[in-house]
């Protein structure tokens, strides 16, 4: 069964927007009510390259602009990310008529935009709810331990989740240390991660497959070995470096945090409501229903209604029982939130025809991207499509450039998952382990630099951290692509 829902522009989530965007809609959408019928797909081999430069710029600018003129940056990275992507939707729809354009509008916001923000959204405010307190003593064998504990945490609670509830702790835990930057380095590596690398909920790439169509424990049963292998390596390699700086130098004579008695969660319902998270993602992936909701030619299918309405209310709980001194310790705050959906309200827009153009295939714009990735017996190339996305999710963000080349390789997730699963494979951790490569290849990589720096620990630059990504994760990464994606 099909319902249509009232034809109106409050049917769309305006809250989520950005206010040009809101304008945007208001004007658009009265108008284009009667003629949105179609699709959202187009025929990207008619489209010119040219249609990709939004895309581009938007995440030139979130690389770029960040290190070139932070103040500006600082404030205006959401009229930047408005202006790239009024400069796709404007001429597109002068182009190619106002329905087009508005059915691509309606499309990117309802069909990803929207459940992609939800469960970041959820994500980040259980984690924001659980503070740990108490004093641990950063010894090698404790370092360990913790970022072996955060890296199981990241695919059950979200890189992002993991991040924020270990990084405080870890950092007090070695405030009495004298060099401890390499500490929060490979707290980037693992928790930040490659340890999201398993589930959805892992990292947003993975949930934007999960999205797309991928069963929620694909990842888990395909790139288990994989993610093991990098994890012990580093790890390893961690205990051994940490263990040689804390011979060389020792502890401080005065520890800055008190000792207390034992450790203890406050906040801990979060991690009951981190479970409901859980369960309504997976319910979502396993429960299949006929009935949707039409919404300006969109599709909208009432499980992930369901999940999208209970991570909302999730998100609401958790506000509601968490204490405010929680939310104090834990630093809490929406600026984090609010520069991700910002942001990705662009990305979002500006990635339509890239992904239309890369459908197309070898007959597209981008036709010479999927030759690169291609053997000559027209199959896909697993190890190039590793570093193809690794590259690119090492400098911009591992969320539209998993969805680049998940439409690269045909955007189905039936064939992607059983005939091309290598292939699939390697897009993912391509995506998730080489998003560690710099600072900003995943948004909580620049959160704990942040966090860290703020609790006095002095953080290597943006070059001075691809030094140890390049010594350190390079030659693992070349390692991970002999042994599984040759």
């Amino acid at each position: 069964m099909t319902m249509r829902l009232p034809t109106s522009p409050g049917a769309v989530p305006a809250c989520t927007m950005k206010p040009a965007l809101r304008l945007l809609a208001g004007l658009l959408l009265p108008a284009l009510v009667p003629a949105i019928a179609h699709a959202a797909e187009f025929d990207g081999a008619r489209l010119s390259a040219w249609w990709g430069v939004p895309f581009a710029g938007i995440l030139l600018s979130i690389a770029l602009m960040p290190l070139l003129a932070p103040s500006f940056w600082h404030h205006h990275f959401g009229k930047v990310a408005a202006a790239w992507a009024l400069a796709f939707l404007v001429p597109f729809a002068v182009v190619h008529g106002l329905p087009a354009a508005g059915t691509q509008f309606v499309h990117a916001l309802v069909a990803e935009y929207i459940p992609f923000i939800i469960l970041l959204t959820a994500l980040f405010t259980v984690a924001g709810g659980i503070h740990i307190r108490g004093n641990l003593h950063g010894a090698p064998g404790l370092n360990t331990a913790i970022l072996g504990i955060g890296a199981a945490l990241a695919s059950v609670m979200g890189t992002t989740g993991a991040s924020m509830l270990l990084i405080r702790p870890l950092v007090r835990a070695n405030d009495n240390r004298v060099h401890k930057a390499h500490v929060v380095v490979f707290f980037i590596f693992i928790v930040s991660n490659i340890g999201g690398s398993l589930t959805p909920l892992g990292d947003p790439p993975l949930f934007l497959g999960f999205l797309k169509g991928v069963d929620f424990f694909w990842t888990l049963l395909n790139i288990l070995p994989d993610t093991l292998f990098c994890l012990a390596v580093l790890l390893a390699l961690f205990y051994v470096v940490d263990r040689h700086y804390y011979r060389k130098e020792g502890v401080l004579p005065v520890d800055p945090t008190p000792d207390t008695r034992g450790i203890r969660f406050e906040g801990a319902a979060n991690f009951a409501l981190l479970a409901v998270v859980v369960v309504l993602v997976l319910l979502s992936g396993v429960w299949k229903s006929e009935l949707s909701f039409d919404v300006f030619g969109t599709p909208v299918g009432l499980p992930g209604l369901v999940r999208d309405a209970g991570l909302i209310g999730v998100t609401l709980l958790s506000l509601k029982l968490t204490s405010p001194q929680v939310h104090a310790d834990n630093q809490f705050g929406w600026g984090p939130m609010a520069e991700v959906a910002k942001l990705f309200a662009g990305i979002f827009l500006t990635i339509v025809p890239v992904i239309a153009m890369l459908k197309a295939g070898v007959n597209g714009p981008f036709g010479a991207i999927v030759a690169a990735v291609t053997r000559p017996d027209g199959q896909p190339d697993p190890a190039m499509y590793f570093w193809a996305t690794g590259i690119l999710s090492s400098f911009l963000d591992n969320a539209p450039t998993y969805l680049v080349f998940f439409n690269t390789a045909g955007g189905d997730p039936a064939a992607l998952m059983t005939t091309y699963a290598s292939t699939l494979a390697a897009i993912s951790a391509g995506a998730v382990f080489m998003g560690a490569n710099s600072y900003i290849g995943n948004a909580p990589n620049l959160m704990v630099k942040a966090i860290a720096e703020d609790r006095g620990v002095k953080m290597p630059s943006f070059f001075g951290y691809m030094a140890w990504s390049g010594a350190i994760l390079l030659p693992l990464f070349v390692l991970v692509t002999f042994i599984f994606f040759r």
